[in-house]
């Protein structure tokens, strides 16, 4: 019994939580998360592995090593201030849904066999759509349609790959795959999926700004970071990943510049450190490796803390579009003050996490000799910092924008109270919470280090290194300051949305099958206009002939017409009797 799988304490307390109400439902939630946690460190030391046999089939429903290990203790920490970030929530949906959503990410990591982990990928696929029809809104019912879909194609690509792999390998164990193979291309479509590909990605920064406040907070941490934990295990050293990663930094800056949906802005940057991960995995180095599970570990909390303070603002103003906000540090400071930690972090500033994790794959991008790709990286750097680390911050907090209170110079817009209140006590704790361990592991990484899977020497804090990222931060914040504020150069931001790969399915899929439908029936229509000609033609010919004008044109006696009929039954029935029998 000591090994039972951490996912189980989610489901138990799901089980639980059906029947009950207010603050009982949501300790029994806060209290899963912490036995999971407890379960892992106590009972679920490395090289454990618990197996059961399924139709003449071994699977792996538990399989503990340093890489499942340490994505068990973060999604467990990450369900844990989700939840406590819930706390006000009172929908009995979100709160199942939140739970499972956890479980099965927890149950996902540490499946050592394909089946398993296509079973809990699908759960995962159908808990976490709640979070987006709980918005209660038309265009958030079809966005979480759209959601829904690509996540269980993504799971039916597994399926199909999982198959495959159990027809060519004769095994279902979950470790290094093979590319080359169909079975192989098939899963790594599937990774692809959830980790946000480039032109594949379209389902994240649709989808997140439509969930609710605290659902966000879920979505962003659980389904990409397991997809990086997929990629690493199955795919680790492959070179396609270096150029997916790359494409995955570069591009978010084009889009999050001009988004004024802060949620969506996030959803950007968000792919962005993903890309950061995914290089690390196709460099395949123990260096680089190490960067993309620290990466993830840091990526987790400050994203996470970035999403609760962007909901906080929603659930105290109402919205988070960036052209209506501004001078919210008065009335907010706490939530403000927790932003900018967390801004700081995805900035990858010293003595924050992002910085000791996100050095470790721009140094692995050197040794191996991609300098092309590492200059592509600073870039991208100093792009996550001009739209997520400053931009966020600047139009909350502090821009002179639109937002009022009744003794300001502000003009007022829509909001939902006249002074918005700092946010609720639970929330500040779940943010206060992520704070701290975004500045503890950015001033003291060797404990994050000491717990990383594979073995490697390194240290961020060379003068080389602090001082380059000093410079790139300093002039990320003046090229920030002299375009936006000074000259207000670039689009400016106002109520809009903007279609990236989506335009494709979203305008030109519904254009074409319209245009489709056109042709269509145009083509119906000549059709059946040319055969009631040819037909025409032919009846006026026939009429013409002397069968038409003196045969069928004389009177048929009705005995006549009996005697046919009975000849006709007789033949039926002789045949039936004769010959059908």
């Amino acid at each position: 019994m000591s090994d039972l799988p951490p996912f189980l304490p989610f489901f138990i307390a799901a089980f639980l939580a059906l029947p009950t109400t207010g603050g009982l439902r949501k300790l029994i939630m806060l209290a899963a998360p912490i036995a999971a946690a407890l379960q892992i460190w106590f009972n679920i030391p490395a090289g454990t592995q618990v197996t059961f046999d399924f139709i003449g089939y071994e699977l792996i429903v538990l399989r503990a090593d340093k890489l499942s290990l340490i994505f068990g203790y973060l999604f467990a920490m990450a369900g844990f201030m989700g939840m406590l970030f819930a706390w006000h929530v009172k929908d009995l949906k979100q709160d199942i849904a939140a739970l499972v959503y956890v479980g099965s990410t927890i149950g996902a990591v540490f499946a050592g066999d394909l089946l398993t982990l296509f079973v809990f990928w699908e759960l995962m696929a159908l808990s976490s759509v709640i979070f987006i029809w709980s918005s209660d809104t038309a265009r958030a019912y079809h966005t979480g349609l759209r959601y829904l879909i690509i996540q269980v194609l993504s799971g039916v690509f597994l399926l199909a790959g999982t198959i495959l792999q159990l027809q060519t390998t004769g095994s279902l164990v979950f470790e290094k795959l093979d590319l080359t193979t169909m079975a192989g291309g098939l899963i790594f479509l599937a990774f692809g999926i959830k980790a946000a590909f480039p032109f594949l990605h379209t389902w994240l920064t649709e989808s997140y700004p439509e969930a609710t406040a605290t659902g966000t907070v879920f979505l962003s941490v659980f389904t990409t970071k397991l997809s990086i934990y997929a990629l690493a295990r199955g795919f680790a050293g492959e070179d396609l990943l270096i150029y997916i990663g790359l494409t995955m930094m570069v591009f978010p800056a084009f889009y999050a510049v001009i988004e004024n949906d802060l949620r969506k802005t996030l959803s950007y940057s968000l792919i962005n450190q993903l890309g950061f991960m995914v290089t690390g995995i196709g460099i395949g180095t123990a260096l680089s490796l190490n960067g993309t599970v620290a990466h993830a570990f840091s990526h987790v909390i400050y994203e996470a803390l970035l999403f609760m303070g962007v909901g906080a603002v929603i659930y105290r103003v109402g919205h988070c579009q960036a052209s209506d906000l501004g001078g919210l540090y008065k009335f907010m400071p706490k939530t403000a003050l927790m932003v900018i930690i967390g801004a700081l972090s995805i900035s990858a500033f010293p003595l924050f996490s992002g910085f000791i994790s996100k050095s470790m794959v721009l140094t692995a991008l050197l040794k191996e000799g991609y300098n092309v790709g590492w200059l592509l990286a600073l870039f991208a750097s100093a792009g996550v910092a001009f739209y997520a680390g400053i931009k966020i911050p600047y139009y909350t907090f502090f821009a002179k924008n639109t937002f009022a209170g009744k003794n300001n110079d502000y003009t007022r817009t829509s909001f939902k109270e006249d002074f918005p209140k700092e946010a609720p006590m639970n929330m500040l704790l779940a943010m206060g919470l992520a704070a701290v361990l975004c500045i503890l592991i950015g001033i003291q990484p060797q404990y994050l280090y000491a717990v990383l899977p594979w073995k490697a020497n390194y240290w961020p804090y060379d003068t080389t290194h602090v001082l380059a990222q000093l410079q790139l931060l300093f002039f990320t914040a003046l090229a920030f300051v002299i375009l936006t504020t000074r000259f207000r150069f670039g689009p400016p931001l106002q109520p809009a949305t903007y279609l990236d790969v989506e335009w494709f399915y979203r305008k030109l899929l519904p254009l074409a099958a319209r245009g489709l439908a056109v042709l269509l029936t145009q083509a119906r229509h000549m059709l059946m206009t040319t055969i009631r000609h040819s037909f025409s033609g032919i009846r006026n010919a026939f009429s013409r002939t002397a069968t038409a004008k003196y045969h069928l044109s004389e009177s048929w006696p009705t005995g006549s017409m009996v005697l046919w009929i009975s000849l006709i039954l007789a033949t039926y029935l002789v045949l039936d009797i004769f010959v059908y029998d």
